[in-house]
């Protein structure tokens, strides 16, 4: 069992979260909604939030101190998933959304189903990226589980192009084929494209790496081209437009920040006491590691970004 919140215990522990959880900070900025990251590309995510929801406050905290989560077990990603969030919710987040596809894939299941039950956070909860990318990818909502007429016959290809962690995770296959069986799911790897977007390769270097992974994913298909793409990492959408050129005009590609726009949207329209008492729109910027580094590559995801807090002590 987790010590209380704001207890001493919790703040110990907390490590580079400490300075965020202190018992202040849950005083101060009550009724945020969190955005947790391992790095950077979750801006994207929040980008598309901020601007849906102007009149609500925001929190984003990214781990760039342990990033990439990619390189790291099952359980240090969980456990680092886990600290992010608690500290967010420290801060006065009763709801708190994992824009990074490596952490939902990872830790989102164990936090909802196994550690947010037996914790002190009565109240709080924790959303993943990508079931909102699953509904739109199926035309199925996350709580049907199994198939349902029409989509159990639907024989749609589906290509999922994502980093290595994400791939290897399995989870979208999985959750799409609980509710559309008969559908072809096929993943491609792009194990250098998001590193090329946050360095900020030129476009002749990131189209290549583009075309690479549609080629990738032509060559398990035999040549067909998908009629769905789901771009599976929150880098990606910034390089939608070279996706857009590789595949056939009838593939629908599914950038995930509008997706997960879409999908608050509705979430929040059903569970509107996680934002009552909201006191106005602002956002809030927090990172692990060097906030002034952090600061300078943030302007590729969201070229208006305001500078970033450091959260270490």
């Amino acid at each position: 069992m987790e010590a209380r919140p704001g207890s001493a215990a919790t703040e110990n522990r907390a490590g580079p979260f400490h300075a965020l959880t202190a018992r202040k900070r849950h005083r101060t900025h009550a009724r945020m909604i969190g955005v947790f990251d391992s790095g950077l590309g979750g801006l994207t995510v929040l980008r598309a939030l901020v601007a849906r929801f102007p009149e609500l406050p925001f929190i984003y905290l990214g781990d760039r101190a342990n990033v990439p989560y990619g390189n790291r077990s099952s359980t240090e990603v969980i456990d680092l998933t886990r600290r992010g969030v608690e500290a967010l919710f420290s801060s006065g987040c009763r709801l708190v959304l994992l824009g990074c596809n490596t952490a939902t894939a990872v830790a989102a299941r164990h936090l909802q189903q196994v550690w947010l039950p037996a914790s002190p956070w009565r109240g709080h909860n924790v959303l993943g990226i990508v079931a909102p990318t699953v509904e739109a990818a199926t035309q199925t909502p996350w709580a049907v589980s199994s198939p349902q007429y029409p989509q159990k016959y639907n024989t749609d290809l589906i290509a999922v192009f994502g980093t290595t962690r994400t791939i290897t995770s399995g989870v979208y296959p999985e959750e799409i084929r609980k509710r559309c069986p008969k559908v072809t799911v096929v993943q491609q790897i792009c194990a250098r494209l998001a590193g090329a977007i946050e360095e900020e390769a030129p476009e002749a270097e990131l189209d290549r790496l583009v075309g690479e992974a549609i080629t990738g994913m032509l060559a398990q298909t035999g040549g067909t081209p998908p009629h769905r793409a789901i771009l599976g990492c929150t880098h990606f959408p910034l390089v939608e437009h070279l996706f857009r050129r590789h595949l056939p005009p009838f593939a629908r590609i599914l950038s995930q920040p509008d997706v997960v726009a879409d999908s608050f949207e509705d979430y929040l329209a059903r569970h509107a006491h996680y934002v009552e008492g909201s006191s106005g729109g602002s956002l809030r910027l927090l990172m692990t590691g060097e906030p002034e580094e952090a600061s300078a590559r943030a302007h590729v995801f969201w070229p208006e970004v305001a500078a970033f807090e450091r959260t270490v002590t």
